[in-house]
């Protein structure tokens, strides 16, 4: 039977030897509370990329004002997308940070007119500075994505906590320009069970700093401070970290190691190894699928859904 997240308990389990870390949750919960909604993760949710920067890996400067950046969210809706996650900063190799003005200017009164806009649409702000959430969720976002899960703002968690937004905890390593570089992808045996550590160390400073249990969604990282082999690993042991309990984000799409598996050099046409990446991580237990290609996403999900409630009869 799945947990709803009121009756989950919060007692650590015992590790067993020789054991990955496994978390205080007993079962996967059912929901993912964000800000005064619960989002079911009975069926597979489709968080869709909307990027409000010039310099994004993949689809960098397409979206260069506000009507172009609500038409696009307005589309991803209409393919079948559950959340919206808006990002005013790139992350992408060697990207320059920016500061707090410049990205409140790229993504305050964009989320200003989605909410207004799109009153039952689910919003999310991909950020690491809680001085860009905290005004963001003021203006209706539900959902904080850190990829820096926390580390790189020490203000971050009180404020996720204080606003009652869903948290997507993400595992990488470094700072902004060099987290999807390979400078910080060393990894000493099983990637996973580095990853599984260092996730868990952060999950829990999140706890102790007032972040509900309910509204942790994690994330490990595909492409952040990982070589194709270790995102590869980390993506085919996808269990061990479904095993914690909470909702498991997974962004692998049109990453660099889709793009050397199926030999297709520019991001953007990574279309059908970018799905082919969320079904497999659909089937290994992720609920939340952040992808630029949400219709063809959606499309395949549903089908590799409706096979896995046939078998369970």
């Amino acid at each position: 039977m799945l947990l709803l997240p009121e009756a989950v308990s919060r007692e650590p389990t015992i590790k067993p030897p020789n054991s990955p870390l496994l978390s205080y949750l007993p079962a996967m919960t059912s929901m993912w509370r964000v800000r005064g909604r619960a989002l079911s993760v009975e069926r597979p949710l489709i968080m869709g990329i909307l990027n409000a920067t010039p310099d994004s890996f993949s689809d960098g400067g397409t979206l260069g004002s506000v009507d172009a950046a609500v038409a696009r969210a307005e589309t991803m809706l209409a393919e079948g997308a559950d959340i919206i996650d808006v990002g005013g900063e790139s992350t992408r190799p060697r990207a320059e940070p920016i500061g707090v003005d410049e990205e409140q200017r790229r993504v305050v009164p964009l989320v200003r007119e989605l909410a207004r806009r799109f009153p039952d649409a689910t919003i999310s702000i991909d950020t690491v500075k809680s001085e860009v959430a905290a005004p963001v969720v003021a203006e209706g976002a539900h959902i904080v994505n850190d990829v820096s899960g926390l580390r790189l703002d020490a203000a971050m968690a009180r404020t996720c906590a204080d606003a009652g937004v869903g948290v997507v905890i993400m595992h990488s390593r470094g700072g902004v320009r060099d987290m999807a570089t390979y400078e910080h992808a060393e990894y000493d045996g099983d990637a996973m069970e580095a990853v599984l550590l260092e996730l868990r160390a952060q999950v829990d400073d999140a706890l102790a700093q007032g972040v509900d249990a309910s509204a942790i969604a994690v994330d490990p990282g595909i492409g952040f401070a990982k070589r194709s082999e270790h995102s590869l690993r980390v993506l085919a042991s996808l269990e061990r970290l479904v095993a914690w309990g909470h909702p498991v984000v997974v962004g692998a799409s049109r990453k660099r190691f889709v793009g050397e598996l199926s030999g297709v050099r520019e991001p953007a046409a990574r279309i059908h190894g970018s799905v082919g990446a969320a079904v497999a991580a659909f089937e290994r237990g992720a609920r939340i699928l952040r992808v630029h290609d949400v219709a063809a996403t959606r499309q395949a999900l549903d089908v590799a859904n409706a096979i896995r409630l046939a078998g369970a009869r």
